[in-house]
């Protein structure tokens, strides 16, 4: 179970995740997220937050290990946003993501994430001026995680 804070193009945003126990060599697992974004816009003539909620899922592959401390990854999935009305006249919007991980293990039953990546939706912020896009281009993702098994962190 982790939490994280991200910034997908120029949103910021923090929320939580699960994570299945590896199967396959402890090598593979499927990830799930929800996370509250914040969108910024122009409103009234000045600079604003507006929150909206986004979901995602996806699978992660273990690539290697550097010494018994770090563990590198990428992951992949699906990814729904809900934007909010303020700036958007759709409900939900459908992508995808993927990015490549690190994850830093101080202790077995905890670790820090760095995560870097880009994810694709196409989204527009069709109520605001210039309809820009969000949610789309580089994404970064920074948490920690909690391991529920026990306190035992998948090792080399």
């Amino acid at each position: 179970m982790g939490f994280h804070l991200n910034q997908f193009q120029r949103d910021f945003g923090m929320g939580v995740s699960l994570t299945t126990p590896y199967f396959l060599f402890e090598r593979v697992a499927l990830r799930a997220r929800g996370a509250v974004m914040f969108h910024e816009h122009v409103q009234d003539s000045s600079m604003t937050w507006t929150p909206y909620t986004n979901l995602s899922l996806g699978i992660v592959g273990v690539s290697g290990y550097v010494g018994g401390s770090i563990r590198l990854y990428g992951e992949g999935g699906v990814i729904l946003l809900f934007p909010s009305g303020e700036f958007s006249s759709v409900d939900m919007e459908f992508g995808g993501y993927g990015s490549f991980g690190f994850e830093f293990f101080p202790h077995d039953a905890f670790n820090y994430l760095i995560e870097l990546g880009g994810i694709g939706v196409g989204a527009e912020a069709d109520r605001v001026p210039l309809a820009p896009i969000y949610s789309t281009g580089f994404l970064a993702t920074v948490g920690m995680r909690v391991h529920l098994n026990g306190g035992k962190a998948p090792r080399p």
